[in-house]
């Protein structure tokens, strides 16, 4: 050990005797603090104009850090140019200068001479690493309550692919006498390994083998906040390869046995370093570390808790995926790693997941064949394959994956089937921007094959009622059963199910029985069954609109509340008056994580076109308020006003000065004939009339009642709007407002938290930055003048005296 650390010292004092190690470091600092000051900027930016992004500053260090778009992937993708230009004299140097013989003649082993010269280079890079240190620093001071377990882990990772590099750039400097070469051909295999990950990934076995092979991505784990033994496992592997591969060269080039003896020993080192990482890149055998605040890269622990209750049964995952769907580019076998990548949360807690992929052709989508006329099924099928460069006996015919499984009734898209016991289940691809299916999801899929019974959500149908099975804008099946859209009730592990009243009673295994704005009187055997089931003490959400007083006020009147007459208007100058913003109560917030989050945010909930309820509390039921106006700019109009008034206040002016919401009509120009061109008619002013029965102050729009009855908790909630939760309403849903957290919300109450499942972490505390746009200067100063500076200073003054000596 001490020759090894002998040769370090002497190559280290060689390193920063000549100029290059300092202009590295000077160059890496400068870069460093360049992208590191860009980055924290942008969100200085946004914070000091106190913008409407501003909410969303969540997460701050992973957003400023962490890959994709953050300091550390930048830096990272730059490394390789650094090493080359520092290992390309390491052995180089020795072979061009004659010193190699001496080294041979001296009681020194070829091994000590490796060992110390890459000793050197891992004492070198703690130095840049150092530099990233300094930004670290910077951004636990500038970033509040900045998350240091994702910091350290990010500096963990680009030293061991520092040292990594460092490895392969010593064996290439043993490869030639000519320093150039030797950074050249660093380059090369470099940016081989990078890309290597890329290539015959169409062949299982290959893909294996260049996937482990590959460098590139492999530290994106512990940017993240995420050390795994199978990573560090992987760059011990590089390391230990292409050192020994150091070893033997030197070593041939002292001996005279023959060529294949030498070639064996490299490809015993290959073999050697692929099995092992092989073996210790099995699930089952990686460790896991997660250094992050929020524990963001482990599963919570609900989906914990279900991994563990299917025990040591295994768990297959078959993916079909069809060649006529949108989606397969997804699902192509040069993906099927990417596609594991996204299962290792949850192999890490369950190694027996087993994989399987159906490649087949089939297709309802009557659009294939309109934009190809005169296209057989079969005829398209090769068309795409050919595009793609597919062999098409490699995908199974219609008759052949309907007789294995039936996809038409999803679609013909690329789903992912679940087996377990017996039971499968499927788990979807989805039409949003996140496409696959997240945490939450993929749990309610598991706990469908845990239990039988999952809670069911049952709509009345029979009295026009908003329909489960059709797609207009004031229909429910985006929120029931539409099978693309992520937070539909099927793909979070609720049953839905169209039930009329006319013919049987009420199922009683269903968590609750929506009644969405009945557009007729409710027939008499309906409305003695309803009566019978909440009598009972069944759930019941019951969505009514202005105007349906009369239809639904008979059937709540037990309950004691009702339906005010009229319809609620809100004073505006940007929205119509129909539309009202309200905030969830503290009893609301308290239904799910989420909207408690929410209530940090004021994040109102709008119903456009809604009533007002009202209520007594001296019945059986506990009532409590969850939506309420403020009072001071909404009131009930006793007389609903008409689709017109409503529509023409919406055009015109609204005078804010008054008390009162004043409609204003700005006059066209006369025509020659004396009459205005498509003039409307002056309709009566929208206004707060006390005289006409309006009533103002804070009002009521969704309330819940609770009591206990037959040993459990009935839960019944009475809405003034039924359009909340309509496919329009969730097809633009928008984070500014708590639409979706308050449908979702309910749903859940009904199904005593059960579903959908919580998968919400603790929120995030690094959401603001600390600097001022003073500090932000001096920062620049810092870390772009100040320190290279005296980097710059040091150096020089250390060559200087190097060359007086």
């Amino acid at each position: 050990m001490k020759t090894i650390f002998k040769i370090a010292k002497t190559e280290l004092s060689l390193l920063f005797y000549s100029p290059i190690a300092w202009f590295l470091l000077i160059a890496f600092l400068f870069q460093a603090g360049l992208t590191y000051t860009g980055e924290i900027e942008n969100y200085l930016i946004t914070q000091e104009m106190g913008g409407r992004r501003l909410q969303y500053l969540t997460f701050l260090t992973s957003k400023i850090f962490a890959p994709q778009y953050g300091i550390w992937p930048q830096l990272v993708r730059n490394l390789y140019l650094y090493l080359p230009l520092l290992t390309m004299g390491l052995m180089s140097r020795e072979i061009n200068g004659g010193t190699i013989k001496l080294l041979y003649s001296s009681p020194i082993k070829v091994r000590e001479i490796i060992f110390g010269k890459f000793f050197a280079m891992m004492i070198y890079n703690i130095t840049l690493v150092g530099v990233l240190a300094i930004i670290v620093v910077c951004g636990l001071v500038n970033i509040h309550d900045a998350d240091p377990g994702m910091l350290i882990s990010g500096l963990v990772g680009v030293y061991i692919l520092l040292c990594a590099y460092a490895a392969i750039g010593l064996f290439m400097s043993c490869l030639t006498s000519y320093q150039v070469v030797a950074a050249l051909s660093t380059l090369v295999l470099l940016a081989a390994l990078s890309y290597i990950g890329t290539v015959w990934q169409s062949i299982d076995f290959v893909r294996d083998l260049t996937y482990f092979l590959s460098i590139s991505g492999r530290t994106d784990n512990m940017l993240l906040g995420m050390i795994t033994t199978k990573d560090l496992l992987y760059f011990a592997v590089i390391i230990f390869i292409f050192l020994s591969f150091s070893i033997y060269k030197l070593q041939g080039d002292r001996e005279s046995k023959p060529a294949w003896i030498k070639a064996s020993r490299y490809v015993i080192i290959v073999v050697a370093g692929l099995a092992i990482g092989y073996t210790g890149s099995r699930p089952g055998l990686i460790g896991y570390v997660d250094l992050t605040a929020t524990k963001s890269m482990t599963l919570t622990a609900n989906s914990q808790s279900i991994i563990k209750a299917m025990g040591d049964e295994p768990l297959e995952v078959t993916s079909y995926i069809n060649l006529l769907d949108g989606r397969f580019f997804y699902g192509v076998p040069e993906r099927r790693n990417q596609d594991v990548a996204r299962w290792e949360p949850y192999v890490r807690f369950k190694p027996d997941i087993h994989f399987k992929y159906v490649y087949y052709y089939d297709s309802t989508n009557a659009d294939l064949f309109k934009f190809n006329p005169g296209k057989t099924m079969k005829g398209l099928a090769e068309n795409f394959a050919t595009s793609m460069k597919l062999d098409l006996k490699d995908f199974k015919t219609p008759q052949e994956i309907r007789k294995i499984i039936d996809l038409r009734p999803e679609q013909g898209r690329y789903v992912m089937q679940l087996k377990y016991k017996g039971r499968s289940t499927f788990l979807r691809l989805f039409d949003d921007q996140i496409t696959f299916p997240t945490e939450t999801e993929t749990d309610a899929a598991l706990k469908r094959l845990l239990q039988t019974h999952m809670p069911k959500i049952a709509f009345l149908q029979g009295d026009a009622e908003r329909s489960i099975d059709k797609l207009g804008d004031r229909q429910y099946k985006m929120t029931a059963n539409q099978i693309t859209f992520r937070y539909s009730l099927v793909n979070q592990g609720f049953d839905v199910e169209s039930v009329s009243l006319k013919d049987q009673d009420v199922p009683g295994d269903i968590a609750a029985l929506v009644i969405a704005d009945p557009k007729v009187a409710l027939d008499t055997t309906v409305a003695r069954r309803l009566q019978q089931y909440m009598a009972a003490g069944g759930n019941l959400l019951l969505a009514g609109e202005p105007g349906k007083q009369s239809l639904l006020n008979p059937l709540l009147q037990p309950l004691g509340v009702q339906f005010m007459d009229g319809m609620l208007i809100e004073k505006s100058k940007d929205y119509s008056p129909a539309l009202i913003q309200l905030y969830p109560t503290a009893f609301a917030d308290s239904l799910t994580k989420k909207l408690a989050q929410d209530e940090d945010d004021s994040l109102p909930v709008t119903m456009l076109g809604a009533a007002a309820l009202t209520y007594t509390n001296d019945g059986p039921f506990k009532i409590t308020p969850l939506l309420m106006t403020d009072g001071s700019e909404t009131w009930n109009k006793k007389v609903k006003p008409t689709e017109d008034q409503i529509e023409s206040s919406e055009d015109d002016n609204v005078n804010q000065s008054g008390a009162t919401m004043v409609m204003t009509m700005s006059a066209p120009p006369p025509m020659a004939s004396g009459k205005h061109h498509d003039e409307k008619p002056a309709f009566p002013v929208l206004s707060y009339s006390a005289a006409d029965g309006d009533q103002s102050g804070p009002l009521t729009t969704a309330i819940a009642l609770t009591r206990t009855i037959n040993g459990k908790q009935q839960r019944i909630v009475v809405t003034g709007d039924a359009d909340f939760l309509s496919n329009a309403e969730l097809a633009r849903y928008t984070p500014r407002t708590s639409n979706f957290d308050f449908s979702t919300a309910l749903f859940s109450w009904f199904s005593n938290g059960e579903f959908p499942i919580d998968t919400s972490r603790p929120l995030s505390k690094d959401k603001s930055i600390t600097l001022t746009s003073g500090g932000m200067v001096a920062l620049k100063w810092l870390l772009l003048g100040i320190l290279p500076g005296m980097l710059l200073v040091a150096g020089t003054i250390i060559l200087i005296r190097r060359k007086r000596k």
